[in-house]
């Protein structure tokens, strides 16, 4: 028996012994992959989708930035455009306020974990290099949402950072633009690309062009606050490659029968959204004051009648001289505020319960940007034309003059319609002459950066970018915004400057939130200025 006893614990010592050696074999789920094993090319398109939903739909800048910038126009209340058109809170205002924070900080998180992934794989370089632009470009957008922001201490909660500190927006900034300057250049077109960019399907060139006209717009956020800074790197970006043509246009088509579709066609075609939403007053008078050929691509008039404005195989009518735009702040209660009332209202369609109050107003077109794949930009030529152009103004050296610049931003904007839909509804040609037509009035500075800007709001705004025409409007205070102050308004009457922090942030990070919201002039309210925004 005692033999027995000890032949069975030898036979025991033999087999954990065994065991021991395949330990991390046998305790490893073969269903999941390992840091080691992992591809991290696969996490480059959600990073780039986090960006998007992060400016897009309901999550994103439709219910807020769209009409703050008074791109857009709803005359509904209660409802959830409030928070945009009236600026007053809906019911949801809370949470559709921590969805760029949410969608962005993922976006940067999963750009963060390629970087870690790929740090010993030197092949992997260009996927690296990459994900820090795109990295940066998720962290730029909440900055510029919210103010301070964690930013050296961002998504790094595997080294232990699970309090981040808030840092001041010129830091961010600082390290921002020092960080692109340093890994742009590293993108090698001889090395691997990556297999998995849902962008510009791995294309080094077209990511190196993206980093310098990146840097560019965050150059020119600082033109008020930080003029040598701004000048040294958009003169930077400009040696080093902006964006030579629309083929450069950085965007995303949606795959609607895979289950993703672009968020804002997604929010449009819901019946409420569809026989509400219309242009904003501003857009559709500039766009008619200046006979410009966009204006019968991206508007339309709906059929007469509620039950007509409300039926999407109905296409509206895109005659130029029936287009109007709706001033924002307004409703449909019978009071004071109805929008019967708004000057220059065109009249209702339809009669008795077919009755539409606001069916003589403009509606963005539904076959340019109703389909759910419709595709979502991020970043444009005409975009970087545009800011270049500022830049001459001010005397900086990025090659050909302002009003060069400006027409090659006019003529590509007018162009870039052309995406959204899969044809090109404004020929070049026609674009051309019309930019040749409509130079910039170098009279003065202050008339070149008003038509300057006031453009870049116009493309911006009608790509349905509405983070960037509200950003830009705020650093460059142009066009001129007339605010609304509906009752029970939460800014006392004036556009909001910024978003408030996630109240989230109170319970998972309060001492750094607190300190943030200290260094605030004004304090953590909407009307409350981000650091460049002077």
């Amino acid at each position: 028996m005692k033999k027995l006893m000890i032949y069975s614990a030898l036979v025991a010592y033999v087999l954990l012994a065994g065991c021991t050696k395949k330990f991390d074999d046998l305790n490893t789920d073969p269903t999941k992959a390992s840091s080691s094993s992992f591809d991290p090319n696969l996490l480059l398109p959600t990073s780039e989708l986090n960006y998007i939903g992060a400016i897009q739909g309901y999550g994103g800048a439709l219910l807020f930035q769209s009409m703050w910038a008074q791109i857009l126009a709803d005359a509904e209340y209660p409802a959830y455009y409030t928070n945009g058109d009236k600026y007053v809170a809906s019911g949801n205002i809370l949470s559709y306020n921590a969805s760029v924070w949410g969608n962005a900080y993922s976006g940067a998180g999963n750009a963060q974990e390629i970087i870690n992934l790929t740090a010993t794989k030197d092949e992997l370089s260009n996927l690296r290099g990459i994900a820090l632009i795109v990295k940066l470009f998720n962290l730029e957008l909440i900055t510029d949402t919210y103010g301070d922001v964690p930013f050296s201490e961002a998504v790094q909660a595997k080294t232990g950072f699970l309090s981040p500190v808030y840092d001041k927006q010129q830091d961010i900034y600082t390290s921002l633009l020092a960080k692109l300057d340093s890994v742009i250049p590293t993108l090698d077109a001889s090395k691997a690309k990556p297999t998995n960019d849902i962008i510009y399907g791995g294309d080094i060139a077209k990511w190196k062009k993206f980093g310098y006209t990146f840097m560019l717009r965050a150059a020119m956020r600082l033109t008020k606050v930080d003029a040598a800074t701004a000048k040294l790197y958009a003169e930077k970006a400009f040696a080093g490659g902006t964006f030579a043509s629309n083929d450069d246009n950085a965007y995303i088509t949606f795959d609607n029968s895979n289950g993703y579709s672009n968020g804002n066609s997604g929010a449009l075609v819901v019946v409420e959204d569809y026989t509400q939403v219309r242009w904003g007053k501003g857009v559709i008078d500039r766009l008619k004051t200046d006979a410009d050929p966009r204006l019968t691509v991206i508007a339309e008039v709906p059929q007469p009648g509620l039950a007509n404005s409300g039926n999407q195989s109905l296409a509206g009518d895109s005659t130029f001289a029936l287009q109007q735009g709706m001033p924002n702040g307004y409703d449909q209660n019978g009071q004071a505020t109805d929008i019967t009332n708004a000057p220059g209202y065109p009249g209702g369609t339809g009669v008795g319960n077919d009755l539409n109050k606001i069916g003589g107003y403009s509606r963005p077109t539904t076959s340019l940007y109703l389909a759910l794949n419709t595709p979502g930009f991020l970043l444009t030529y005409a975009e970087s034309e545009l800011l270049l152009a500022e830049a001459a103004v001010n005397g900086w050296s990025v090659g050909a003059s302002a009003a060069t610049h400006y027409a090659n931003g006019l003529s590509a904007a007018l162009q870039t319609y052309g995406t959204l839909n899969g044809t090109t509804p404004i020929p070049a040609a026609t674009a051309n002459t019309y930019a040749a037509a409509h130079p910039l009035d170098i009279s003065t500075t202050d008339n070149s950066l008003q038509q300057i800007n006031t453009q870049y709001w116009i493309t911006t705004g009608t790509l349905f970018n509405f983070e960037e025409a509200w950003t830009n409007w705020r650093r460059s205070g142009y066009p001129v915004l007339t605010p609304v102050n509906y009752i029970g308004n939460f800014t006392g009457g004036t556009i909001p400057r910024r978003q408030i922090y996630p109240v989230g942030e109170a319970q998972t990070n309060p001492v750094n939130l607190n300190a943030a919201v200290s260094a605030l002039s004004g304090g953590d309210n909407w009307t409350s200025r981000v650091w460049w925004d002077k």
